[in-house]
């Protein structure tokens, strides 16, 4: 019998208590203080707490793994402490494998396991033990819980679920330097017994390598290993369980080990001496030969960079390096000529980008060779004097006039005769040919400098004996001026004179342009011609700067009367010889504003095009039916409305207006309207409209006041008016029942004054600036001016 825990103890005291509660067990003490073994209750009793027996209580049992006996294995047994021992107790048991893989005899209680166990796969069961009376079938025994745990033994060997392994470490690094770690794994119990202690050993790679027997850290063990000699190894690392003992299980892996490289060795040119033929016809900055030095690294370790150590060869060539063959490439950086100088010697130095000064012991990583080029001779094409020419010929030169010469000549030593011609491609041909022998180019028709100043031509230049070797140049031909184009004058706009212009005003300043070179046109003159006669309207003052201002010499002119004037002027320019011309201005009269600066013509300006797209015309088409449709609900509305029965005070149609004094004008006026006691019928014929002036004077100009017809019915005798209204407003049946009374004020049927308002009057003749009208807009000013005239003619 196995000693129970307390963590077990507690629950079943609890049970163990509640059935002896609910079996009547119990003991009540009437006692107010409870025993040392007792509880009180809320309701005041008291409850004895008996303590259980400890048999019926197990943790766990223990069976050996993988048993591979005839038998069933012995797990342990259960036993109740009311088993007497006369099969009356029967033995249950449940939980994890019960019936399959553990088994228990009712009668004893004896556990054995059926199966071979893995404790790899299930390391523990849980199972449940339970006493039944056999009779009664009455549980002698709360259900116990325990658990059957699964003892390991060294059934797994060590294994290294990643490998194989890659690995690099520098070359030449010291011994011990870490290379790789390594671990195993066991899949036995590491807390019991040494099944799971691993040991590391190697199997292969001494003596270069070595491992950590209880890390697994991979380790150099030979110092200066040099990648060039060999790059890859190979090794073999094994780990033992049972801490490495006889009878351990045991698994291996394998480590491949490269070498990376380091920058330790130095670059070399396989031979000391190498020599190179290069035509004089090479081209520079192209390609003419390659070298290259050999360097065991790999990499950027190997990497060269070229140079050439001596003047001679370093003025002519040029050497850079290919970055994918490591090769020294030779580049002509001036011309050859064989005639001047048959050989060169270069002094090439190959030297390492990137040293690593740990290996600055081994020597200077670089090496020189020597090179040496040969000039081959090569026909050349013939030479000129100069790389390009520039040439100049007065313009309107007769043709075959000399324009310049050019010069070249065969660099070969033979010294062959040189032929010339020009490039039939070109459009210079047609104004231009050269001398095949001598090279010298003439005209072929006169120049116009105006037309085209400036002539580029291409003069081509052959061997005699070999006329398939060409040599081009280039020759600029610059036509020079001569006076050969009269001036103009330079308006690009309508010249405008305004109506109101005074005598010695300034209309306008006029310039020149001449299409000769400033040379010869950059001073005019300008006058009027002397074979017309005296110009009445203007005249013309030379400003003496190139420039020359119009002067009207007339008072006023109409635009009506003539709008548009000629002036024709006469322009010098200060060539030699001095050329003139004639220009004939058109000066328009325009009105124009009065202060203002800028001239406005009236009428100019066009009307603006309007444009309307699709959109805008279907919204006026739109606006224009709503309107449209507004219109005709107005009137509908119009004619079913009925007139009211009483028109409002403010309803203006016709009042009679009474003036208490004479000081506040219309402000003083109070208004009764008697329109409302007349037929509106009437009413509506007599009206006329208010808006329009009557007229002041008869045919003789005698001024009379005009009586509107209001005026002439309102003169009728009032009593009879009312009287005449009051019986047709009795006779009427369709107004209210009801009477209106209305009183007015009437003062008579005229003044021997006559009327006070200055609106009839004809008003004398009053000195009056008229000057304000023009404020108004440009459609006043003509007003204006008239009522100057006018006051001007009488002043006169």
């Amino acid at each position: 019998m196995r000693i129970p825990t307390t963590s077990c103890l507690c629950p079943f005291l609890v049970c163990l208590c509640f059935i002896q509660r609910c079996s009547g067990a119990g003991h009540h003490i009437p006692t107010k203080v409870p025993s040392k073994n007792q509880t009180k209750l809320a309701n005041g009793e008291t409850e004895v707490h008996h303590r259980p027996k400890r048999g019926w209580i197990w943790n766990q049992f223990f069976v050996l793994e993988e048993h591979i006996g005839p038998d069933a294995q012995y797990v342990g047994k259960l036993h109740s402490n009311s088993d007497k021992g006369d099969g009356s107790v029967r033995y249950i048991l449940s939980g994890e494998g019960a019936g399959s893989i553990f088994i228990i005899d009712e009668v004893t209680g004896d556990i054995h396991a059926t199966k071979s166990l893995d404790r790899e796969r299930k390391a523990h069961y849980v199972l449940h033990a339970q006493a039944l009376d056999r009779n009664t079938e009455e549980a002698l025994e709360p259900m116990s819980e325990f658990i059957i745990k699964v003892q390991d033994i060294n059934d797994n060997a060590p294994q290294f679920p990643d490998g194989p392994f890659v690995a690099e470490v520098p070359e030449m690094s010291e011994v011990g330097t870490s290379v790789l770690q390594v671990t195993a794994t066991d899949a036995d119990d590491p807390t019991y017994g040494n099944s799971a202690r691993i040991v590391y050993s190697i199997l292969q790679g001494q003596p270069y390598f070595s491992v950590d027997p209880k890390t697994g850290i991979i380790r150099t063990a030979l110092a200066d290993m040099d990648r060039e000699a060999r790059e890859h190894y190979t090794v073999v690392i094994q780990a033992k369980d049972m801490a490495g003992q006889v009878g351990g299980l045991s698994g291996s892996t394998t480590i491949n080990v490269t070498l990376t490289d380091v920058n330790d060795n130095p670059p070399k040119f396989p031979q000391k001496n190498y020599q190179l033929y290069v035509p004089e016809s090479a081209q520079v900055g192209k390609p003419v030969g390659k070298i290259k030095a050999n360097d065991d690294d790999l990499g950027v370790n190997a990497d060269i960079k070229y140079s050439i150590i001596n003047s001679e060869g370093a003025n002519m060539f040029s050497i850079s390096t290919d970055k994918d063959t490591k090769e020294g490439i030779i580049s002509l950086k001036k011309p050859l000529n064989y005639e001047r100088k048959k050989t060169y010697t270069l002094h090439i130095e190959g030297m390492n980008t990137h040293v690593d000064p740990r290996f600055s012991y081994l020597g200077a990583f670089k090496d020189t060779a020597t090179l040496k080029i040969t000039v081959g001779d090569v026909d050349e094409a013939p030479v000129f004097s100069m790389d390009y020419y520039i040439l100049d010929v007065y313009e309107n030169s007769p043709s075959g006039t000399e324009v310049g010469s050019v010069t070249a000549r065969d660099p070969d030593s033979r010294g062959s005769p040189v032929r010339y011609y020009l490039d039939s491609k070109e459009d210079g041909v047609r104004y231009f040919r050269i001398d095949e022998s001598s090279g010298v180019i003439r005209t072929t028709q006169p120049l116009d400098r105006e037309a085209i100043p400036w002539h580029n031509i291409t003069v081509m230049a052959s061997e005699v004996d070999n006329p398939s070797l060409l040599r081009h140049v280039s020759v600029t031909v610059q036509v020079l001026d001569m006076n050969d184009n009269p001036p103009e004058i330079a308006t690009n706009k309508e010249v405008i004179v305004c109506e109101s212009s005074k005598p010695g005003q300034e209309i306008q300043t006029i310039t020149a342009v001449d299409k000769d070179d400033f040379a010869n046109g950059q001073r005019f003159y300008f006058a009027l011609p002397d074979q017309l006669p005296l110009n009445p309207n203007f005249t013309l003052k030379d400003n003496e700067d190139s420039s020359a201002s119009i002067i009207s010499r007339r008072r006023r002119f109409n635009h009506l009367t003539q709008e548009f004037y000629e002036l024709p002027i006469v322009v010098w320019d200060g060539g030699e010889p001095s050329l003139s011309g004639t220009s004939t201005l058109t000066l328009r009269v325009c009105p124009c504003q009065r202060y203002g600066k800028i001239r406005i013509c009236q009428g100019e300006a066009p009307l603006p095009y309007a444009g309307l797209s699709t959109g805008a015309l279907i919204a006026i088409l739109l606006c224009i039916v709503i309107l449209l449709a507004i219109v005709v609900l107005f009137v509908t509305l119009k004619r079913s409305k009925k007139e009211p029965l009483i028109i409002a005070e403010e309803d203006i149609r016709e009042n009679v207006v009474t003036y208490d004094d004479e000081g506040g004008g219309e402000e003083d006026t109070e208004a009764f309207d008697i329109i409302a006691l007349r037929n509106p019928e009437a009413a509506e014929e007599l009206k006329f409209r208010r808006d329009i002036r009557p007229d002041a004077r008869n045919h003789c100009g005698i001024p009379h006041v005009r009586r509107s017809p209001s005026v002439e019915l309102d003169e009728v005798d009032v009593h009879e008016f009312i009287k005449q209204r009051l019986v047709e407003a009795d006779m009427d049946t369709s107004v209210p029942p009801y009477d209106s009374l209305q009183t007015y004020a009437y003062e008579g049927q005229g003044s021997s004054t006559g009327s006070i308002s200055p609106l009839d009057s004809a008003g004398a003749q009053s000195e009056q600036e008229y000057t304000y009208l023009e404020d108004w807009g440009p459609e006043f000013q003509r007003l204006a001016e008239l009522y100057e005239e006018a006051e001007s003619d009488v002043t006169t």
